[in-house]
């Protein structure tokens, strides 16, 4: 690959990503205090609870310039600050962090089945439904590196190596990209965002809660766990 990929606004008003719902918002994300302020705040509470620096995670990875703060922020920032070599994705290694998210509902659940299904089924885990999963709904307007249509950089879209994509990302966040737009890998013709900053996206409300179901192999199926509609993957 030479050069790198051309640019496309995006402007998604309702982008969906499913997350765990497991972990509580962190207060210091979701107050309004100063995001300038926050490593303050943090030395000052850690010494009375010390958990909470794992709570808020690496805030250092992020400038202050480009958190954000206010109710929804903590699944904004989560991404950027607890990050680990062990747990790289597509276009971000385990030294950044990225938040990706779906233009569609039908893509992000996708996306996260096939991840989620590999997940279980390397850990030997027994079929049954998990229902600690829920659905953000928040819009990206950016301007955006984009592989749609892209064939110079389809290397980056294979389907389980990531060599190529990472290296792509940490060259295009080094020299000041906002992120990606790439068509989705396990959805055809759905289409998915690697942000490499929060303040990239707008700040998401709580969508639907989801339970997956694995049958031992894959996720087949998704609960709505509000209306209690299930539908089967394909």
């Amino acid at each position: 690959m030479r050069g790198d990929p051309p640019q496309s606004q995006v402007d998604w008003p309702e982008a969906r990503r499913i997350i765990s719902s497991r972990y509580p918002p962190v207060d210091l994300f979701e107050d309004i205090a100063d995001p300038r302020d926050w490593e303050l705040i943090a030395s000052a509470e850690a010494k009375t609870n010390p958990r909470l620096a794992d709570h808020v995670g690496q805030l250092d990875l992020v400038p202050p310039e480009r958190r954000v703060s206010g109710p929804g922020a903590s699944p904004v920032m989560a991404p950027f600050v607890h990050v680990s070599p062990d747990r790289p994705g597509r276009f971000h290694d385990g030294t950044f962090g990225a938040y990706y998210a779906a233009r569609q509902f039908e893509t992000a659940v996708a996306e996260t089945a096939y991840h989620k299904g590999r997940f279980y089924r390397s850990t030997a885990e027994a079929p049954g439904w998990f229902s600690q999963l829920r659905e953000l709904v928040g819009a990206v307007t950016a301007r955006l590196h984009d592989l749609r249509g892209q064939a110079a950089f389809a290397p980056c879209l294979a389907p389980e190596e990531y060599t190529q994509s990472q290296r792509l990302a940490r060259n295009l966040r080094a020299a000041g990209s906002d992120g990606l737009v790439y068509p989705s890998v396990r959805d055809a013709g759905g289409e998915c965002v690697a942000a490499f900053w929060p303040d990239v996206v707008a700040l998401p409300v709580q969508g639907r809660h989801l339970a997956y179901h694995f049958d031992g192999q894959r996720i087949d199926l998704v609960r709505d766990e509000s209306g209690g509609d299930i539908w089967r993957l394909d």
